[in-house]
């Protein structure tokens, strides 16, 4: 029998794959067993950050919660998991050039705006819970920013990468 991806559930129904049915409520065919199923976990996304410091950030990132993901740690980075579908790898810089294979000049997050990171949460409290433990890791934080519907907040990991974890007001989404 060939190995297959089963379909990812839906967000609202994360335990769709465990009852045998898929996202529609079809029957599946469980997966055959094999040392791969690990890593077919469903992934919405999977970003990896240069960092000075691996050891550093490793400390900084457990600190605020994040769980190491082992399937993905090594003496050149670690992974971890933020929430289900979302996850993180810090590489050090160096082997990160490497896994890019490009010929482009790696920037400096703590002197080069390069790019925001931005995920979801279940909830504002949770949005405001993990700002406070990025703080008292040593974060730099950007105000809160609410627009109603959606509401935000941000910080800089020690090397100046840019993390704005957010929640969405359901019950704005389905007021329109």
């Amino acid at each position: 029998m060939a190995l297959r991806r089963a379909p990812a559930p839906h967000r609202l129904d994360r335990d769709a794959g465990a009852r045998g049915v898929n996202e529609c409520g079809r029957r599946q065919e469980p997966l055959s067993p094999s040392p791969i199923e690990d890593y077919l976990d469903p992934v919405g996304i999977y970003v990896t950050v240069p960092v000075a410091d691996v050891e550093r950030s490793t400390r900084f990132f457990t600190a605020i919660g994040w769980n190491v993901d082992e399937r993905f740690t090594s003496e050149h980075g670690t992974g971890f998991v933020i929430d289900d579908g979302q996850y993180l790898m810090i590489a050090e810089r160096e082997f990160f050039k490497g896994m890019i294979r490009s010929d482009k000049t790696l920037g400096d997050p703590a002197k080069v705006a390069l790019t925001s990171l931005a995920f979801d949460l279940p909830s504002r409290e949770a949005v405001d819970e993990l700002v406070a433990r990025a703080e008292a890791a040593g974060a730099k934080l950007d105000p809160a920013d609410d627009y109603g519907f959606m509401y935000q907040r941000g910080f800089d990991d020690p090397d100046g990468n840019h993390f704005e974890p957010f929640w969405a007001d359901p019950d704005a989404a389905s007021a329109d």
